[in-house]
């Protein structure tokens, strides 16, 4: 029964751990809605044109 505890408050342990060191501004109080929510990055503009392809290449004369 001890080892269970112990294993425990190890997992835990190494749990926060990891948790603060990837970044320290972790919000664990569930679901935002509304003006409270905020998000991580902002959106990206869609490109204005898509790549063309490269034009094919003439035949060699012989």
């Amino acid at each position: 029964m001890i080892k269970i505890i112990i294993a425990f408050i190890a997992f835990a342990a190494l749990a926060l751990f990891m948790l603060s060191k990837s970044g320290g501004d972790i919000d664990m109080s569930g679901e935002k809605h509304g003006s409270e929510a905020t998000h991580s990055e902002p959106a990206k503009p869609a490109a204005a044109e898509p790549a063309k392809p490269a034009a094919p290449e003439a035949p060699a004369k012989q």
